[in-house]
């Protein structure tokens, strides 16, 4: 949970440097337009503020750790302006992670609408 709030704060802080720090190198984040976006890609469009993260509210979260793997499902109402348009979205994220060296690294993110 800890690292996947993170992720989100760190998001809006613009940061990707540390946001680099707990992603996978092949990190990927698909879009509720079901757009694959790769890290640099997504990384540019923060630091552009293309993608510009201004807050968020969690609803709800689970997480089922099987070994070294987990998979995170959070739905959060997301402020945020992508591409233009500025919103309140209705975010469900599924992300997977992997247990490496005692951090949680995340692979890829997967979102949805709720």
């Amino acid at each position: 949970m800890d690292v996947t709030r993170q992720l989100t704060q760190l998001m809006i802080d613009r940061n990707t440097v540390e946001i680099n720090k707990i992603v996978d190198k092949d990190f990927t984040l698909t879009h509720i337009t079901g757009y694959v976006q790769s890290k640099e890609e997504w990384f540019s469009e923060i630091e552009t503020e293309r993608m510009k993260y201004y807050s968020y509210s969690e609803v709800k979260t689970s997480v089922e750790i099987i070994g070294n793997k987990a998979v995170f499902i959070g739905q959060n109402i997301l402020d945020a302006r992508i591409w233009g348009t500025r919103n309140k979205w209705h975010l469900q994220q599924r992300m997977e992670l992997e247990m490496r060296n005692g951090n949680w690294i995340i692979l890829k993110s997967v979102a949805t609408t709720f």
